[in-house]
């Protein structure tokens, strides 16, 4: 029996090409999903980034499909989000190849359902490890056979009509796609459309020639951040590697965060769903539920993560979720999450009116935030407990623990500390009422994580 459990993680199959992935595993990785899947569904879906090794190991996890006697379709070149496209709108179990923003040297395989429903460590991603690891037993009928499909598209056509472009005002938008799948949707997306794209780094390039594709990392987005304001762009766009992910900078360069684009994003599927019901992670502004709510929705706080994101929209009909991470997900879109609908609805928002970016998300940015600051530590519990006790019993301190510790001031400030699941750190995120004040928080729960 092999150990998996370096590779296998929380919500997808992950890891270093030629150390810890090969066509070999990722064969009976394909062998297993088929097995997990048969009973729904007679065929697979597989879609691949731009990574050299991704279209090897999506051929020989089609392989592997297929030696179980199921079919597949290959869309071959992908964004994460469009194979979620295929996986809804064909009602079919899929596959993207991906290490979404990780260096060149990794890859990886996100799964899912029919209807793009997710696959992680307790939907099905232990008990395909548990198969591999214990060997895939052999299928004794006919193979199945591979066919291929071009929905890109199609893909466009159905975001067009979820977000429609064609009445805003002419906008000079700047997209960074990072060398990632940004470059092979945002050209067939915005065609046609009153927008002057200015493209940087369109070129698919697994090896990241000109930056890491991790728009959340602030040195990633500093060539976007001068490209805008040296050409006088109204706004700026970067994809991360697989392009589910985007983050927006405005016309000064500055960048806009993930929570006010939750918050603009929830506000418009308000107006076309009064009352919806709206997810947020408990790491986004506490601005976003009140936005919510002035907006006449249902804020739903929920745990960090995509799979409890997507189980709670589930659970409670919502109609859109966002995250701190810049993952925007769509009940029109089954759920999942796509950054390129969230882009459409910024960019919509903004040609429907005359002003600026920054003075349109000025209303959604109600508060100053740390962004994540990671420490690591020696034992995560002992010092998470050590954070508790200096603040659980203090006159108006509320504590909770849906994910990691939160911590509720009477002032209205507020910070969470997370410990990681794969290294030894712990995360935190402090949001209060200016920059002096996030500062003194954050040095006072630093200096108790840190001692």
């Amino acid at each position: 029996m092999a150990d998996l459990s370096g590779i296998v993680k929380a919500y997808d199959i992950r890891g270093v090409v030629g150390e810890q992935l090969d066509a070999a595993l990722i064969r009976e990785f394909g062998a297993a999903f088929a097995l997990l899947i048969k009973p729904e569904s007679p065929t697979v879906v597989i879609g691949h980034d731009m990574r050299d090794s991704s279209p090897g190991l999506a051929e020989a996890f089609a392989d592997g499909v297929t030696s179980q006697g199921l079919d597949v379709v290959s869309i071959g070149l992908a964004s994460t989000d469009q194979l979620y496209f295929a996986s809804g709108s064909l009602n079919l179990p899929g596959a993207m190849f991906t290490a979404s923003h990780n260096p060149a040297q990794y890859n990886g395989i996100k799964l899912c359902r029919a209807g793009a429903a997710p696959v992680g460590q307790d939907t099905g991603l232990a008990e395909i490890r548990d198969t591999v690891e214990q060997g895939v037993p052999a299928f004794e009928g006919q193979p199945g056979t591979v066919t291929h499909q071009d929905v890109l598209a199609d893909y466009a056509a159905y975001l067009r009509k979820l977000v429609d472009l064609s009445g805003s005002r002419p906008l000079k938008i700047v997209v960074d796609a990072g060398n990632g799948m940004g470059g092979h949707t945002v050209p067939t997306v915005f065609e046609g459309l009153p927008l002057d794209i200015v493209p940087m780094y369109f070129e698919l390039d697994g090896n990241f020639p000109n930056h890491e594709a991790n728009p959340l990392d602030p040195k990633n987005i500093v060539d976007l951040q001068a490209k805008v304001r040296e050409v006088g762009a109204d706004a700026g766009l970067a994809f991360d590697g697989d392009a589910d992910r985007c983050f927006v900078v405005d016309e000064r360069g500055e960048p806009v965060s993930p929570s006010a684009i939750t918050a603009l994003v929830a506000v418009r599927e308000l107006a076309k769903d009064p009352g919806g019901t709206i997810i947020h992670n408990l790491i986004t502004s506490k601005g976003v539920p009140e936005i919510v709510a002035e907006h006449g929705g249902k804020p739903v706080r929920t745990r960090v993560g995509h799979s409890f994101i997507k189980a709670e929209m589930a659970r409670t009909g919502a109609i859109f979720g966002g995250e701190h991470s810049a993952h925007y997900y769509f009940r029109d879109f089954w759920r999942a999450d796509t950054g390129m609908l969230a882009a459409m609805h910024v960019l919509a928002a903004l040609g429907e009116q005359d002003g600026t970016l920054s003075a349109l998300t000025a209303d959604y940015s109600r508060y100053a935030a740390s962004g994540e600051i990671n420490s690591t530590v020696t034992d995560q519990v002992a010092r998470l407990l050590a954070v508790k006790d200096a603040y659980a019993g203090r006159d108006g301190v509320t504590v909770d623990e849906l994910d990691g510790l939160t911590v509720q001031l009477p002032d209205g400030g507020w910070f969470n500390l997370r410990p990681s699941n794969t290294e030894p750190l712990l995360r935190l995120n402090v949001e209060a009422a200016d920059v002096n004040a996030v500062r003194a928080l954050t040095d006072e729960v630093l200096a108790i994580v840190r001692a």
